[in-house]
């Protein structure tokens, strides 16, 4: 497992501290959980991401848009 460091603002961290210890649990644990779930949050936009050509894609079918060209919403639902 890494080391690495951390800055925060001080009331941050005392209030970090304070939560730390009602929980009577480490703050490593703690910072542990939030990354976790951030990771989480992202997890679907790094999966997209990682489609080939996904960007070029989505920017020629706005310009196809813009040009009055594509399909509406109605012609997709058949």
């Amino acid at each position: 497992m890494g080391v690495t460091t951390l800055r925060l603002q001080d009331e941050k961290l005392k209030i970090l501290r304070a939560i730390s210890g009602y929980e009577n649990r480490p703050l490593s644990k703690i910072f542990d959980e939030l990354v976790e779930e951030y990771i989480g949050r992202h997890k679907e936009t790094m999966e997209i991401l990682r489609i080939s050509n996904i960007v070029k894609d989505c920017k020629e079918g706005l310009e196809e848009i813009k040009s009055g060209k594509g399909k509406s919403f109605s012609d997709l639902e058949n």
